[in-house]
C-alpha cells in the first residue's frame, strides 16, 4: 500500500466539500491583512486543489523546511495552516524565512542535500502545536489576489519526537506501554497505556473472550499532554481477558477524523488471527512449560565459536513422517520430539559441533491464516481447496478436476504432473494466498509468537509452545537465534494488518521527502527506525524476546535500513539481560537510506569493529558465482570458484580447453576474495594478490567496494547459501558442465560448504544444504508452500525436478532450466546414497572446525599473526587455495593442544592436484579425514615434494 497525498486530499475534498468556508468567516489570529485591511479569503477547497505533495517538514517547534525535487522557485511568503473536522481552514500562521541550522542539517542530511530548499521560522506555544498535530497540516503561499499559488502537506513525524521525546522523562523513557496487572495494597489493578499523541480520544474495549464483552466493557483513557501517552486504570485482575483500542483520530488515508479499532502494538498475546490483544503476564505459570525457569542455556566462549543453522519452523517438520503426532507437522511442537527424522538429524549435527539453531521469523505475521479451517495444506483435499477458492484452476473451467479427483489430496494431484511441466507451479501459485506457508517477513505484532505454528492460535498456547521449543533446543545443547524484521511492517494505513500507522499515522513509517508516500525499498512499508518511538518499540521488543523467551541472538533483516547507533543501543539493552547475546544481520547498503543519506547506517562498512556481524557477500559470490538477479544464459556464465570458474568451466565459459577471455582475471580476483574471506574478511589482513603485490584485505576489489571490511572476526558471517535466492544445489546445477557425474556434483556441494566452515568469522548454514536441498530452481520461495520448500531428513529425496518454478519469479529461466535438465541426462538426479554421503562429509568438516580453536580465532590480531596463504601471486597454481594456521607463534598462547600447524588445501579442480611444498616434514592428513569412508578424501596424502589432493576436495593436513 503506497500512500499518495494527492489521493488523500482528494478524498477529504470529496467528503467535506459542502462544509468548506472562506477563511474570512473564522478568526485569523496572526494573519496578514491586505492594503484595505481585509483578510484574505481562502477556502479549504483552494488548499486541497493546490496540494500535490508533502514536501514541507516540520522538524522542531520553531523550524520548518521546504524541499523541492525540481528547480522551480519555492514559496517565500508562506503560512502554516490546518483544516478542521468540519472542513474549515484554521488560522494562518505566518512563516519567516531563515536558514537551516548546521545542527538540523547534520541531523537531517537527506533534507539538507536538496539544492532547492527553503527554511522557515515560526513561533507558537507548545500547547498550540500539540493541538495542531491532531489534524492535517499544510504549508501554503497566498498571492496578492488572495489565491493559493502553492500548497503542500506538512510531514511532522520529526516534530513529534521533538515535542514528546526530547526531554529526560517523557515518552521514550516510559516503561509500561501495553497492558499489565499489578497489585497495590493487596488489590489488583489493570493498566493500559498507548502512545497516540495525534489522537483526539482513546478508549479500551474489554472482552472475556473474543466477541464477548466484559463488565465493564469500556475504559476511557486520558492523555498526558506532555508525553502524548494515553492511559487508564481498571480495578481488578483481568489476566486472560482480551481487548482492543478505539481511537478517534485524523487519518490521512480516510481524509477525515475516524474511529479506528486496533490491537496493541505492545501486545504480548493475541487471539486467533490477531484480532484482539490479550492481557497476559509472561512471568505467570500459565505461560510456561514445565521446567522453563530452571532449564540451562548453553554458552559459547567467544562469538566466533558460534555456528548458525538457518531453519524455517514449518520446513523443519512439514515432511517428517516420523513425528509422534501428525498435529505437530509444521509446529513449534516438532522441536520437542524425541525420535523424529528432523530431531535425529539435529542431534547428529550437534555431536559434530553445531551449536545454534537460527529460526526464520517466528513473531506474529500477517500472511498466514491462523484458523486451519480457512487455509489449505498439501494434505487437504481438492474439495476443501475449492470450498475456499472456487476460482482455482482445479475448481472451474476446462481444467476442473472430477468428483473422484476432488477427494484426493493436493499433494497426490501434484505428484501426477510431469516434472518438466508448469502445472505444479500454476496450482501452487493460485492457492498460495490461502495456504499454510510463508517465510514470515511480514510483521504484524513484533513481540508475540506466530499463531500458525502453535497447535492452538488462541491466546497463551502459542507462548507456552514457543517456550517449549526454545527449552527443548536448549536441552539438546543448541542456542536459539531469532530472525527479526523491524525495518518494515506487513501493511500500513487502514489495512487489516496495519497497527502502528493506525495509531500514529505517518510517524512509524519512513516517508518520501517529496511525495509523502511510504518508502517501499525493503519490499513493503518501511519503518522509520530513526524515530524515537519506533526505535523504542524495537529495543523494548528485543528485550522481551531475550529476557522472557531466552532468545540467545538476533538476526536483523535488512539491518542497513536501521541506524548504527540504534543497533548499538539495542545490543546494550539486550546485554543488560543476556550478556552473551549476539547480533548479526543484512548490512546491505541500498534504498532511500543508502550511503548514510538519513543517518549512519548499520551497514557492512559502518559496523566494522562493533562485533555486530554482517553477512559477507564477498565470499558468497566468489564461491557460488554472483549475478543474483541475472536471467537465462547470464546465470550459466556467472560461475564461481566452487562451480568451475577458472578451472573446468562449462560450454559458455570455455572455448575448447581455454577459458573465455576475462574469465582468468575474474577467477584470480575471486581467489583473492576467498582468501580474504577465509581470513575473516578483515580489512587489515596482509596478503600477496594475484599481481604479486603486497596488499591488505581492503585493497582487493569487490566491484567498486573493498572486499575486506571487517575489523574483528565477529563482524563477519560467512555463507554460501541461505533462504534467499536459489539453494546451493540449484545454483550449482545452473553452472556446472553437463557431463559432470552425480558423484562429482555432490563433491562440488561439499567443497562450497567447506569454505564457510573453514573460514575465520562465523559460519552460517542453510538447513538442508548438507542434504543437497533443492527448490526446483526457485529463486524466491517465500510464499510458495511446502511443495517447493520441502526438506527430507529421511534422506530419500532432495526435492529436485518437481516442476518448473513459479512463473512470477522464474518464467524467464524456464528455457534454461529445461535445457540444463535435458542436457544433464539424469546426472543431476541424486539417490539416497548421494544425500547420505554429502551429509557425512559435512559432518566431517564441521567436526574439524570445532576440534581446533585455530579455526575460530577471536581477534583480528590473532588472524593477522596466525593465518597465512601459500600459492599466491602471479605464478599461483590454478584452482588451489592453501591456508595455513599456526599455533607456534612466539609470545602467543597455545590454542590447540594437539597440533602446532594446520594446512587446509582447497582443490577446486575436477582432477587430482599435486601441490608443491618444500617443508613437508611431520605433516599428515587430519585424523578425521584419515577415518573418512570416502576413498578420494582419505587418499589425500603427503608426497616427497608436497601434497596430493583428490578432485573437488578440501584436504586438511596437520603437524
Amino acid at each position: 500500500m503506497i500512500k499518495a497525498p494527492s489521493l488523500r486530499f482528494a478524498q477529504i475534498l470529496k467528503t467535506s466539500a459542502s462544509l468548506f468556508l472562506p477563511i474570512s468567516m473564522i478568526a485569523l489570529s496572526g494573519c496578514q491583512a491586505d492594503e484595505q485591511g481585509q483578510q484574505p479569503e481562502i477556502s479549504a477547497k483552494q488548499i486541497l486543489a493546490a496540494t500535490k505533495s508533502a514536501q514541507a517538514h516540520w522538524l522542531q517547534q520553531n523550524h520548518i523546511v521546504l524541499v523541492d525535487g525540481q528547480t522551480d522557485p519555492l514559496a517565500e511568503k508562506a503560512y502554516l495552516t490546518s483544516i478542521d473536522m468540519i472542513g474549515q481552514v484554521s488560522e494562518l500562521h505566518p512563516l519567516q524565512v531563515n536558514e537551516m541550522s548546521e545542527q538540523l542539517a547534520t541531523k537531517y542530511p537527506h533534507l539538507a542535500s536538496f539544492s532547492a530548499r527553503q527554511s522557515y521560522q515560526l513561533t507558537l506555544p507548545d500547547a498550540d502545536i500539540r493541538s495542531l498535530v491532531k489534524g492535517p497540516l499544510y504549508l501554503i503561499n497566498v498571492d496578492e489576489s488572495q489565491q493559493v499559488t502553492f500548497a503542500t502537506a506538512v510531514q511532522f513525524g520529526n516534530l513529534l519526537d521533538a515535542l514528546y521525546t526530547s526531554g529526560s522523562n517523557d515518552a521514550d523513557e516510559y516503561t509500561r506501554f501495553g497492558s499489565a496487572t499489578s497489585k497495590q495494597a493487596g488489590e489488583s489493578n489493570t493498566q493500559f497505556s498507548l502512545w497516540a499523541p495525534t489522537a483526539k480520544s482513546v478508549s479500551v474495549t474489554l472482552f472475556e473472550k473474543p466477541g464477548v464483552p466484559a463488565e465493564p466493557a469500556k475504559v476511557q483513557l486520558s492523555e498526558d499532554t506532555s508525553t502524548g501517552i494515553w492511559s487508564g486504570d481498571l480495578s481488578g485482575d483481568y489476566q486472560g481477558y482480551y481487548y482492543q483500542y478505539i481511537l478517534e483520530i485524523y487519518h490521512p488515508d480516510a481524509g477525515k477524523v475516524v474511529n479506528i479499532t486496533t490491537t496493541d502494538p505492545y501486545s504480548l498475546s493475541l487471539s486467533t488471527n490477531s484480532e484482539y490483544s490479550q492481557l497476559v503476564n509472561l512471568d505467570g505459570a500459565e505461560t510456561m512449560p514445565a521446567g522453563w525457569q530452571q532449564h540451562q542455556v548453553p554458552e559459547v566462549q567467544d562469538f566466533e565459536d558460534n555456528v548458525f543453522y538457518e531453519t524455517h519452523i514449518r520446513d523443519f517438520s512439514a515432511h517428517d513422517n516420523a513425528l509422534s503426532n501428525s498435529d505437530f507437522v509444521g509446529k513449534y511442537k516438532a522441536f520437542s520430539e524425541k525420535a523424529s527424522d528432523g530431531i535425529r538429524h539435529l542431534k547428529q549435527l550437534k555431536q559434530a559441533g553445531l551449536n545454534n539453531i537460527h529460526l526464520l521469523p517466528a513473531f506474529d505475521i500477517g500472511t498466514v491464516n491462523e484458523d486451519p479451517k480457512l487455509r489449505v495444506s498439501l494434505d487437504d483435499t481438492v474439495a476443501k481447496l475449492c470450498s475456499l477458492k472456487a476460482e482455482h484452476v482445479w475448481c472451474q473451467g476446462e481444467n476442473k478436476l472430477d468428483e473422484e479427483q476432488s477427494q484426493q489430496t493436493l499433494r497426490a494431484v501434484l505428484e501426477t504432473f510431469d516434472p518438466m511441466s508448469d502445472k505444479a507451479q500454476q496450482a501452487v501459485s493460485q492457492w498460495r494466498d490461502i495456504d499454510d506457508y510463508n517465510w514470515g517477513y511480514d510483521p504484524f505484532h513484533y513481540t508475540v509468537p506466530e499463531g500458525s505454528y502453535a497447535t492452538d492460535a488462541m491466546g497463551m498456547a502459542r507462548i507456552v509452545e514457543f517456550r517449549e521449543m526454545v527449552q527443548s533446543l536448549h536441552n539438546m545443547g543448541f542456542r536459539v537465534i531469532m530472525d527479526v524484521v523491524y525495518n518494515h511492517t506487513h501493511k500500513a494505513g487502514l489495512e487489516t494488518t496495519s497497527v502502528l500507522d493506525k495509531i500514529v499515522p505517518d510517524y512509524y513509517q519512513r516517508l518520501n521527502p517529496i511525495t509523502g508516500d511510504i518508502e517501499q525499498s525493503t519490499c513493503c512499508d518501511n519503518t522509520a527506525t530513526e524515530r524515537s518511538m519506533m526505535a523504542k518499540l524495537m529495543v523494548d521488543s528485543l528485550v522481551v524476546w531475550a529476557r522472557d523467551y531466552k532468545i540467545d541472538g538476533f538476526r536483523f533483516d535488512l539491518m542497513g535500513h536501521q541506524p548504527k547507533d540504534l543497533m548499538l543501543e539495542a545490543r546494550k539493552a539486550v546485554h543488560a539481560v543476556d550478556p552473551d547475546n549476539y547480533f548479526y544481520g543484512e548490512g546491505w547498503n541500498f534504498g532511500e537510506v543508502a550511503n548514510n543519506q538519513r543517518f549512519v547506517q548499520a551497514s557492512q562498512l559502518e559496523l566494522a569493529g562493533t562485533e555486530i556481524g554482517t553477512f559477507s557477500d564477498r565470499l558468497r559470490d566468489a564461491v557460488r558465482g554472483g549475478a543474483l538477479n541475472a536471467a537465462g544464459d547470464d546465470i550459466r556464465k556467472a560461475q564461481g570458484i566452487g562451480n568451475g570458474l577458472g578451472t573446468y568451466g562449462n560450454e559458455l565459459t570455455t572455448y575448447g580447453n581455454e577459458l573465455v577471455a576475462n574469465k582468468q582475471s575474474q577467477s584470480l580476483n575471486a581467489m583473492d576474495q576467498i582468501r580474504v574471506g577465509l581470513a575473516g574478511n578483515l580489512a587489515t589482513f596482509p596478503l600477496e594478490n594475484s599481481q604479486g603485490e603486497q596488499v591488505l584485505g581492503k585493497d582487493i576489489p569487490y566491484g567498486a567496494q573493498p572486499t575486506g571490511y571487517a575489523l574483528d572476526p565477529a563482524d563477519t558471517v560467512n555463507y554460501v547459501s541461505k533462504h534467499d535466492n536459489q539453494t546451493l544445489w540449484d545454483n550449482n546445477q545452473y553452472r556446472l558442465p553437463y557431463d559432470m557425474s552425480t558423484e562429482d556434483r555432490a563433491r562440488v556441494q561439499v567443497l562450497s560448504l567447506a569454505y564457510p566452515l573453514m573460514a575465520q568469522g562465523i559460519p552460517f548454514i542453510h538447513m538442508g544444504s548438507e542434504l543437497l536441498r533443492s527448490k526446483a530452481y526457485l529463486r524466491d520461495s517465500y510464499d510458495y508452500g511446502d511443495w517447493f520448500n520441502q526438506v527430507d531428513f529421511a534422506m530419500q529425496t532432495n526435492n529436485y525436478n518437481v516442476g518448473l518454478p513459479p512463473a512470477e519469479k522464474d518464467q524467464q529461466n524456464w528455457q534454461l532450466i529445461t535445457d540444463v535438465i535435458n542436457n544433464n541426462e539424469g546426472r543431476d538426479l541424486v539417490k539416497p546414497e548421494h544425500i547420505a554421503w554429502t551429509k557425512q562429509r559435512f559432518i566431517e568438516y564441521l567436526s574439524i572446525r570445532m576440534s581446533s580453536k585455530l579455526f575460530r580465532l577471536p581477534t583480528a590480531e590473532d588472524i593477522q599473526q596466525r593465518v597465512t596463504f601459500e600459492n599466491t601471486g602471479k605464478e599461483q597454481q590454478p584452482g588451489i587455495i592453501a591456508m595455513k594456521l599456526a599455533d607456534n607463534i612466539d609470545g602467543k598462547a597455545d590454542l590447540d593442544p594437539k597440533f602446532a600447524e594446520i594446512l587446509v588445501i582447497f582443490n577446486n579442480q575436477a582432477k587430482t592436484s599435486r601441490f608443491a611444498y618444500n617443508d613437508i616434514e611431520g605433516w599428515k592428513l587430519h585424523p578425521t579425514q584419515q577415518q573418512s569412508d570416502d576413498a578420494i578424501i582419505s587418499a589425500s596424502r603427503v608426497t616427497d615434494s608436497g601434497f596430493e589432493v583428490g578432485k573437488l576436495t578440501v584436504a586438511v593436513f596437520v603437524r
